[in-house]
């Protein structure tokens, strides 16, 4: 019997989606299933959720439910991780400082001022988690969905010893939405995208086995209603020659192209039609509508006569797990070290690549060398994030000052006085959350 733990099960709806596909599998339908949170309202909601699920299926699994993380953590096979280090609050002045200065910023959780500042308050947390699993399950994987997620899983790479990968949605997401545009099923869809999460490549995507970007090319060019899906990123292919992963909003904070001027925002992150194509502070808007709704929305939930389909979703988890206990290896793009696997970024960092998962573990791919077009701006990404992984850990506010100052966006907009003004604000506001520093000024 498998025992798979959540860390942080209160998350709203995605442990429900994890189980639903986790039980989808033969091998995985008598799991014990060990949800964690800190919080006991959510947690007791979750433990029911994940219940009505099983008792939906007829699975024999097992659900249990506790607020101890060494419980939860002892023998288990494999630890999911949705966390939110600081709640929303926090969250929400990493991105108002910021705007204060010039800096505009859509979701701030993955780089960016705002992206450093919650790897900041949440490396801690992961290592500490991290170092409980080396404790009471040192065979088991972490299955990593927290982000800022190239910064966390680095941190945990270079100071643990547990196996672990990041995943994220975006790869096949994307691909699904590039196949969609050229009226291609994804049965015939080939490709390798590698990078950094978030800010991944499709260094081939082919549809039968031929080069497809000429046909996508042709339909974003052609029609206006897909080039205005995708704003950014679509320009972002038109002048790099390579479609990158992740929403146009997000995609917006990465670099100096879009966010700079009121004009350039209100050209290329107003008016998409995608889900996010880059409004001010969007995730953190919608994470305050939830926190007041979530009740609300558990009754409606548990309400429903079929509150969730049990077909199985796309996320990767659940493919891996079933992988890892014995069943049909699995081919996804996880978050790995750095090993000579893309030679034109920083050795040792946190990259996304191609996988290979069995019942031995996890097998990366070599990718090469990104396309140097690719490569600028994904490297100096990575660098930033190498520089604020070493602070953290060190509790170096300098350091920190300095990762932020290369970030492109906030570069584009500030003076190194500017930023280390700013820098010092955003310390001051997270000092509580911050245990690996003792001086919160630059």
């Amino acid at each position: 019997m498998t025992k798979i733990t959540f860390i942080g099960a209160g998350s709203l709806g995605f442990t429900r989606g994890l189980v639903r596909d986790i039980l989808t599998f033969p091998l995985l339908t008598d799991a014990t299933l060990c949800l964690m949170d800190i919080d006991p309202e959510r947690l007791d909601f979750a433990y029911r959720a994940v219940s009505r699920i099983v008792e939906m299926g007829h699975y024999p699994a097992k659900v249990v439910a506790t607020l101890d993380r060494a419980e939860a953590l002892t023998g288990a096979d494999v630890v999911l991780v949705t966390i939110l280090a600081g709640g929303v609050d926090v969250w929400r002045h990493d991105i108002e400082i910021p705007k204060k200065y010039g800096v505009d910023i859509n979701i701030g959780d993955t780089r960016g001022p705002s992206g450093i500042f919650r790897a900041m308050r949440t490396i801690p947390v992961m290592l500490g988690i991290a170092h409980d699993m080396e404790k009471y399950c040192p065979d088991a994987v972490m299955l990593n969905y927290t982000n800022p997620m190239v910064m966390l899983c680095r941190a945990m790479q270079r100071e643990t010893n547990i196996q672990l990968t990041g995943l994220c949605h975006s790869v096949q997401g994307t691909a699904e939405m590039l196949a969609k545009w050229i009226g291609a099923p994804m049965s015939e869809i080939t490709y390798t995208c590698a990078g950094i999460n978030h800010m991944s490549w499709y260094l081939k995507y082919e549809w039968k086995g031929k080069d497809a970007y000429p046909l996508i090319r042709t339909a974003m060019t052609e029609n206006p209603a897909i080039y205005n899906e995708e704003q950014v990123r679509n320009e972002m292919f038109l002048n790099l020659d390579y479609y990158v992963t992740e929403s146009s909003g997000h995609n917006s904070e990465y670099n100096a192209w879009f966010r700079k001027r009121p004009d350039l925002l209100e050209k290329y992150c107003t008016h998409g039609t995608g889900w996010n194509p880059g409004e001010y502070a969007y995730i953190v808007k919608e994470y305050v509508k939830r926190i007041d709704n979530w009740r609300d929305d558990a009754k409606q939930w548990f309400a429903k006569e079929t509150p969730i389909s049990l077909e199985r979703g796309h996320e990767y988890a659940a493919y891996i797990i079933n992988a890892l206990q014995g069943g049909e290896p699995f081919t996804f793009n996880g978050n790995v070290a750095n090993t000579g696997l893309i030679p034109n970024l920083p050795q040792n960092a946190c990259v996304e690549i191609p996988v290979w998962v069995s019942k031995k573990g996890f097998e990366a791919a070599y990718v090469g060398a990104l396309p140097s077009q690719c490569a600028a701006l994904t490297s100096i990404s990575s660098q930033i994030e190498e520089m604020a992984v070493e602070a953290t850990i060190t509790g170096n506010p300098r350091l920190i000052f300095q990762a932020v100052a290369y970030d492109p966006l906030t570069s584009a907009m500030l003076s190194l006085a500017e930023i280390k003004q700013m820098v010092n604000e955003m310390l001051a506001k997270n000092q509580d959350y911050l245990p690996t520093f003792k001086h919160f000024t630059v």
